[in-house]
């Protein structure tokens, strides 16, 4: 077992019934060139974390943890994205999904679109042999895919979240986590929010504050690396 410093108590975790959850650590949000990049939306934030989601990663996996990426990404002809009128599809429009761009590497992709630049996670924190990938057409990681199955077949009863965006996909897939009985730690230093960003009460901040009240706990990637570190040296 493993205790981690953490808000609004100390949390512990069975790392052999734990995942880390990395939310849409892709390019199209995070890079530039990317559809938050195109659409003038800050990805200052994001790319702020990049390094600290690495520490968390990389302690994870040290430690036995699978390591799970949610991939943000719809079919070619957008048949996943809903309806000509579903919310999720006109949000998704006004930011260009399904748009043909060009890409910093001098090819072509499309926004959004699986199996594209835009949709690859970024390179800093690019999945190995071994790592889950879960696609996803909504914000929540949990809407129609194998993601809750995956979990329980590897025993998993604690989740350790990073990502973007902190107050849209990351919060949304905690919730639905939480409602299906997960034990929830969120690594504030792992996730951004550019909603908001600008405001003196920030809408990542909203997050942190709802989501330690109500959620689950939040901690940050030092201290998740550190009781994992501390938990081996306690064992060697």
């Amino acid at each position: 077992m493993v205790t981690i410093d953490a808000r609004p108590e100390l949390m512990t975790i069975d790392p052999s019934r734990s995942a880390l959850i990395v939310v849409d650590m892709q390019n199209d949000f995070g890079s530039e060139g990317g559809m938050f990049h195109r659409a003038g939306i800050p990805i200052d934030g994001i790319q702020a974390a990049v390094a600290p989601t690495a520490r968390a990663i990389a302690a994870a996996r040290r430690a036995g943890i699978p390591v799970v990426y949610l991939k943000m990404q719809f079919e070619p002809d957008l048949s996943d994205a809903g309806g000509l009128d579903a919310p999720n599809l006109v949000l998704h429009r006004r930011l260009g999904i399904g748009d043909t761009v060009p890409t910093p590497d001098g090819g072509e992709g499309r926004i959004l679109v699986r199996d594209t630049w835009g949709t690859d996670i970024v390179a800093e924190l690019a999945p190995e042999e071994g790592d889950i990938i879960v696609p996803k057409h909504r914000f929540s990681g949990f809407f129609e895919t194998d993601l809750d199955e995956t979990l329980r077949s590897l025993g998993v009863t604690s989740l350790v979240f990073t990502g973007c965006t902190t107050t849209v996909c990351v919060e949304s897939t905690l919730r639905d986590a939480f409602f299906r009985d997960y034990r929830c730690l969120l690594l504030e230093d792992c996730t951004a929010e550019p909603i908001g960003s600008n405001l003196p009460g920030t809408n990542h901040d909203a997050s942190i504050r709802v989501i330690e009240i109500m959620f689950g706990s939040v901690s940050d990637s030092w201290a998740f690396e550190a009781a994992l570190r501390q938990s081996a040296s306690a064992s060697a």
